[in-house]
């Protein structure tokens, strides 16, 4: 039914495609903020194509449709695709065109391609300006957005209410924090910034909104001058006590709408860009000198000041006790008695027991069998299947605490294995080891550690396609960079008081997944005449199970790694267990 639908909207479009003699649309997966999770308004994607993924980008021509997706996605893209016209774009598989080279060759020479201008970076549109004139002079418009003419029941922009994070868990008042941000600016040699990225404002305002599914950001921009800095944002958001603490504050608000004004109002000299994180439109909507560079609160904020750490260690204690709680259930449950979906329920339960829980930090992925090959599986209840006494369960989740995100991946045995699945499971575990393990120079980039995790796996004809890592906020987005550890070049370094996640996985397709992940803090090492070294504390508390293990494929090293993590679980959680609970663990995490 959702695909005659799609179908429909298809013809919709191109209805109004033809009106404005448009030859093709590109439907990116961000909103005006370029965020990773966007709020129901701007799921156009979602809306031309029927895929529901994070990630990806549709494009409609008069007689043809494609969607471009990773590997994270391949598998439920297709099942969601069906029956629809569009064709299935797999990116880094050899053989597949870019956007540019698909539209060259189905819009020919001289052909208009548009995009709104709001919801792409102005670097993407810069790219996609250069890449569509090397195809025969293809031209791009940047001014319209057909979505307001064919999405009749379009979700209206969030108007929730804002509320003030405190100090005792931000651990930075909003002034330290926008000092900060001035001095950065001036030494990239600017005198002010519009911050449009949602997570980084929340974080330089000590605030928080319910805008965004799982992500506690609100929908709004920032400006920054050496005199003034300015919300813009829907004035019904603001609470008299949130009012009252931005005028306290020295933050002037202003309509969310009126930032174009605000940008052309805008009187200093120059004014810093990040053209990955501003819009298109408001990028051209600048009149003064602009500085494009990276915005520095990206880096700020990913640096965890005592108090955030101290929060992180509390919220992952709280996160470990309902894991437990959880694991010690699901091996005590009936045969037969429960699904996908059903454990799902039990875990986020048990989370919101916990004091200062506020909400999952992304959609629990509880996939049984062959559904853990498909990397961002969601069961619905379509697809939930019953857990059956045999056979991996893969569980990624993760929860919001006012003093920290969790984020957390376990596979778990529910009974016999076969060879296969104990030597993936094994693999999986030694490169998440290894990454434990490392010892590394200060500022170099998670790209130089992936092939830690990889190594084994590689020897044995293994790979996946997404990050090893991540950076996680702290009660922010779960996914937090610019630093991550994975197999493409990502600049970005890592330094003491950063968060990083830990989890390598393997994937065979129709028959099970495994991935294992923990959620690290950078820390130091030991200084030397070479400098200064760092590793990695495992913030995740919780029992790896070692059921599957293959123990002769480990070695000593990992053996005593692993032995000792679990140790450490075992001390930091059972003090806030029963009996049972702790009897429970003890076996959980008995040495290997």
């Amino acid at each position: 039914m959702m695909n005659n639908t799609v179908n429909q909207r298809l013809e919709d479009l191109r209805e109004v495609m033809r009106r404005e003699h448009i030859a093709a649309f590109i439907f990116p997966s961000t909103d005006p903020h370029q965020g990773e999770y966007v709020p129901d308004h701007w799921k156009g994607r979602e809306f031309i194509s029927g895929f529901n993924g994070s990630a990806g980008t549709a494009v409609v021509t008069l007689n043809a449709a494609a969607l471009w997706i990773d590997s994270r996605y391949f598998l439920a893209a297709e099942e969601q695709l069906k029956g629809t016209e569009y064709q299935l774009m797999k990116l880094k598989v050899e053989g597949t065109p870019t956007i540019a080279e698909w539209l060259g060759r189905e819009c020919g020479a001289g052909a208009e391609v548009a995009v709104d201008g709001m919801v792409n970076s102005a670097n993407s549109v810069k790219e996609l300006i250069a890449d569509l004139r090397r195809q025969g002079g293809i031209t791009v418009r940047t001014n319209f957005d057909p979505l307001k003419l064919i999405w009749r029941d379009r979700p209206a922009i969030p108007e929730n209410a804002l509320e003030i994070y405190p100090t005792e868990y931000a651990g930075e008042t909003t002034a330290s924090k926008i000092a900060r941000i001035r001095k950065a600016l001036r030494e990239k040699h600017a005198d002010g910034m519009l911050m449009a990225a949602l997570d980084d404002i929340a974080w330089t305002l000590n605030l928080r909104g319910t805008d965004v599914h799982c992500n506690p950001v609100f929908v709004s921009y920032l400006l920054i001058s050496t005199q003034n800095v300015t919300l813009y944002i829907d004035k019904v958001k603001l609470t008299p006590e949130v009012s009252a603490y931005l005028q306290q504050e020295g933050v002037s608000v202003d309509g969310y709408e009126n930032v174009v004004k605000g940008l052309k109002d805008y009187f200093e000299y120059n004014i810093l860009i990040d053209p990955d994180e501003v819009n298109y439109t408001l990028y051209k909507a600048v009149t003064r000198e602009r500085v494009e560079d990276e915005s520095p609160v990206k880096r700020m904020k990913t640096v965890k000041n005592p108090t955030e750490m101290a929060g992180f260690r509390s919220a992952m204690l709280r996160d470990g006790i309902a894991m437990v709680k959880f694991l010690k259930w699901l091996e005590e449950r009936g045969e037969g008695n429960e699904t996908e979906l059903s454990v799902d329920r039990k875990l986020t339960a048990l989370r919101a027991e916990q004091p200062l829980y506020r909400d999952l930090s992304f959609d629990t992925i509880a996939a049984y069998g062959a559904h853990a090959a498909i990397v961002h599986y969601e069961a619905t209840t379509q697809t939930d299947c019953p857990l059956e006494p045999r056979g991996l369960l893969l569980l990624d989740s993760g929860a919001q605490y006012l003093d920290g995100t969790t984020d957390i991946t376990r596979t778990i045995a529910l009974g016999p294995l076969t060879d296969e699945q104990r030597r993936v499971y094994t693999l999986v575990l030694k490169g998440h080891i290894q990454i434990e393990l490392a010892k590394f120079p200060s500022g170099i980039s998670g790209s130089q550690l992936d092939v830690l995790a990889r190594a084994a796996m590689w020897r044995e004809g293994f790979n996946y396609l997404h990050g090893t890592g991540h950076g996680v906020g702290c009660y922010l987005s779960v996914h937090e960079g610019p630093h991550q550890i994975r197999m493409e070049w990502k600049p970005a370094p890592l330094v003491s008081g950063m968060t990083v996640t830990d989890e390598p996985g393997i994937y065979l397709a129709d028959r099970f997944g495994v991935r294992i992940e923990n959620t690290l803090l950078v820390v130091p090492y030991q200084e030397t005449e070479f400098g200064q070294f760092l590793q990695f504390e495992p913030l995740t508390l919780c029992p790896i199970d070692k059921r599957p293990i293959i123990a002769e494929m480990l070695s000593q090293e990992e053996v005593d790694w692993l032995n000792g993590y679990h140790q450490t679980v075992f001390d930091r959680l059972s003090p806030h267990l029963d009996a049972d609970e702790v009897e429970w663990l003890r076996q959980a995490c008995a040495p290997l």
